[in-house]
C-alpha cells in the first residue's frame, strides 16, 4: 500500500502541484480568518470551505473552475441557515438532511460542476452539526467563507495557475444515464444515497445523540466517484480501512497534544497535502488522513478523547452498513452492466482514434487522433475503477476474478497501442502507405467482431443468457441513441506499391498490435455469463 501511494505515477507532477497548493490556500484563509478576528469555529468553517473548493472544484477549464468557485456561496449560504434554524429541531432537521442527501446526489448529473455543488451543500449542513451552529453564528460564518473563498482562489487562479501551462485535460466522462425517471442512474444513485443515509440517521442517533452526523457523512461519501453496487461496496471497505488506521494514528498522535495549537496545525497542514496527494491512488490512504485531521479539529475544540475515536469507528460502521443495504437491495446497478458501459465507451473511442490516425497518415491536416487518446485514457481509467470490485482480494469469485484481470490486461495493451499510433502519426514525416487503410480496416473488422456476432448458426450456439444479451440498446452516454454498427467496410485494393517509410512501418506495427488486442479481448468479453447489450451499439 504504501508503494502504490509514493511510487505511482505522476505526470507532470500534478499531485505534487495539486496537493502543495491545496496546503497554500487553506493556509492563507484560515490565517486570514485569524487575523480577521474571527472565532475558532468560523476559521474551522472557512478552512473547511477552502478544501472544499479546492478538492471538488474539477471543471476541464480555468474559467468552468472559477465559476464553480463562484457559485459555491450561493448553494451554501442557505443550507447553512436552514441547518443553524433547524438545529433544536430534530425531526424537520433530519428530514432536511435527507432531502439535501438525495438533491446532492441527483445534481451529479449536470457533470463536475453538479458534483461539486451538491457535495458543498452537503458539507455546509453537515459541518454545522459538527460545530453546533446556531442562527447567531450566521453572520461570522459568511463572512469566514466568503474571506476564505477569496484566498484559495487567489492561490488556485492567481498565485499558482499551473493548469494554465498544461494542455486542457480531456473532459471526465459522467456516469452512463440513459433513460428517464428511475431508470436514470443518477436518479437511482439519490435514492440509494437518501436510503442509506436514513438507515444511518436513525441508528446513529441510537448511538449518540451528539455525533449521528458521523454514520450519515460516512454513508454521503461512501456513493461520492461510484456508480455501481461493487465500487460502493469496495469504496466502503476501504473507507473503514482507512478510518481504522486513522485512529490508531490519531491516539498516537491527536490525543498526546491535548490541542496544542502550533503542533496541531503544522499536523492538519500534513493532513491536508495528505489528502490531496493520496486521493487520485489510495481512497485508504485518503482517510487516514482526514481521520487524523477531524481528531486534531476535534482537539483544538477541547473535545477530543479515545471513546470519541471508538465512537467514530463504530458510526463510520453503521454508515457502511446503510451503504451495502442500500446498493444490494434499493434498485441496485449492477457492477457488470457498469462495466460494460464503460469498455464500450472506451472502444467507441478506440475506433475514433484509429479513424483519424488513418486520415492523419493520409494527409488529412485537420485529423488529430490526440484529443480522442486523452479522452481514451480517461475512459479506461473509468474501467478499471468499475472492474476493481472483481479483481479485489476478497472478491470470492475465482472465475470473474480471473476474466477481469484479463481484461484489465488487455485494455492497457489496447491504450498502449493508441498511444503508440497517435504519437506516430503526428510526426511530420508521416506518409501515406495503402497497407494503412487495410490495416485499419483490420481493425474496423475486428471491431466489429467483438461487438455483432454473426446470425444464424453462429447466433444458435450461443447460451440464451448471452442470446438475450445481444438486443439493442441506446446509448448509455448522455441519453443520446447510437447508431447501430454498419455493416463492415470493403477491403481496399491491395497496393500496387510498398512504401516502407520508418513512420508506415511504425504506424502498422501498433495498428496490427491494436487488431491482435482487440481479437483477445473478444474471448473474455464474450465468456461472461452476463454479457451486457452496450456492446451492440458501437460504430
Amino acid at each position: 500500500m504504501l508503494k502504490k501511494v509514493f511510487v505511482a505515477p505522476d505526470p507532470g507532477r500534478l499531485r505534487l502541484r495539486s496537493a502543495t497548493r491545496a496546503v497554500l490556500g487553506i493556509a492563507l484563509a484560515v490565517g486570514l480568518c485569524g487575523t480577521a478576528g474571527h472565532s475558532m469555529v468560523a476559521a474551522i468553517t472557512g478552512g473547511l470551505a477552502a478544501l472544499l473548493a479546492l478538492f471538488t472544484v474539477t471543471d476541464a477549464t480555468v474559467r468552468g473552475q472559477a465559476v464553480t468557485t463562484a457559485l459555491l456561496p450561493v448553494v451554501g449560504f442557505p443550507v447553512l441557515a436552514l441547518a443553524a434554524l433547524l438545529h433544536d429541531h430534530p425531526l424537520p432537521r433530519d428530514l432536511a438532511f435527507l432531502a439535501i442527501v438525495g438533491a446532492g446526489v441527483y445534481a451529479r448529473r449536470w457533470g463536475p460542476r453538479g458534483h461539486s455543488l451538491g457535495v458543498f451543500a452537503f458539507m455546509a449542513f453537515f459541518v454545522t452539526q459538527f460545530l453546533g451552529t446556531v442562527p447567531a453564528q450566521l453572520p461570522e460564518l459568511y463572512a469566514a467563507v466568503l474571506l476564505s473563498l477569496l484566498a484559495s482562489s487567489a492561490v488556485r487562479f492567481g498565485l499558482w495557475c499551473y493548469e494554465r501551462r498544461f494542455a486542457p485535460p480531456a473532459a471526465v466522462p459522467t456516469p452512463f444515464d440513459g433513460g428517464r425517471g428511475l431508470g436514470r442512474a443518477t436518479t437511482r444513485q439519490a435514492v440509494q444515497a437518501t436510503a442509506a443515509a436514513g438507515f444511518a440517521l436513525v441508528v446513529g442517533q441510537v448511538l449518540s445523540h451528539e455525533r449521528w452526523y458521523w454514520a450519515v457523512g460516512a454513508a454521503w461519501w461512501i456513493f461520492v466517484n461510484t456508480t455501481s453496487r461493487g465500487e460502493t461496496l469496495v469504496r466502503g471497505f476501504r473507507r473503514v480501512l482507512g478510518t481504522v488506521i486513522g485512529i490508531g494514528v490519531g491516539l498516537l498522535v491527536a490525543v498526546p497534544l491535548h490541542g496544542e495549537p502550533l503542533a496541531s496545525a503544522a499536523l492538519i497542514g500534513l493532513c491536508v497535502f495528505g489528502i490531496f496527494y493520496t486521493a487520485a491512488v489510495s481512497y485508504t490512504w485518503m482517510m487516514l488522513a482526514v481521520t487524523v485531521m477531524a481528531s486534531l479539529l476535534y482537539g483544538l475544540l477541547g473535545v477530543l478523547d479515545s471513546g470519541l475515536l471508538a465512537l467514530r469507528l463504530v458510526e463510520t460502521g453503521v454508515g457502511l452498513a446503510g451503504a451495502a443495504l442500500a446498493v444490494l437491495f434499493v434498485l441496485p446497478v449492477t457492477t457488470h452492466a457498469t462495466t460494460d458501459a464503460w469498455i464500450a465507451r472506451a472502444l467507441r473511442c478506440v475506433h475514433g482514434c484509429t479513424t483519424a490516425a488513418a486520415r492523419r497518415l493520409a494527409g488529412d491536416p485537420d485529423a488529430d487522433p490526440a484529443p480522442l487518446a486523452a479522452e481514451l485514457e480517461v475512459l479506461l481509467g473509468r474501467a478499471r475503477l468499475s472492474l476493481a470490485p472483481l479483481v479485489h482480494p476478497l472478491s470470492p469469485l475465482r472465475a470473474r476474478k480471473a476474466r477481469a484481470r484479463r481484461v484489465l490486461a488487455l485494455l492497457d495493451d489496447c491504450a498502449r497501442e493508441v498511444r503508440g499510433l497517435t504519437s506516430v502519426a503526428a510526426d511530420p514525416e508521416a506518409s501515406h502507405d495503402a497497407r494503412l487503410a487495410a490495416a485499419c480496416w483490420r481493425v474496423e473488422i475486428a471491431l466489429q467482431a467483438l461487438v455483432t456476432p454473426a446470425p444464424g448458426a453462429e447466433r444458435a450456439e450461443q447460451p440464451e443468457e448471452s442470446q438475450e444479451s445481444q438486443q439493442p440498446e441506446e446509448s448509455q452516454q448522455s441519453g443520446q441513441a447510437v447508431p447501430a454498427a454498419p455493416a463492415a467496410p470493403a477491403a481496399p485494393a491491395a497496393p500496387a506499391v510498398l512504401h516502407h517509410h520508418p513512420v508506415t512501418e511504425a504506424a502498422l506495427h501498433h495498428l496490427h498490435g491494436l487488431e491482435r488486442v482487440l481479437v483477445d479481448l473478444a474471448v473474455p468479453l464474450r465468456s461472461s455469463p452476463r454479457a451486457s447489450a452496450a456492446f451492440q451499439n458501437l460504430p
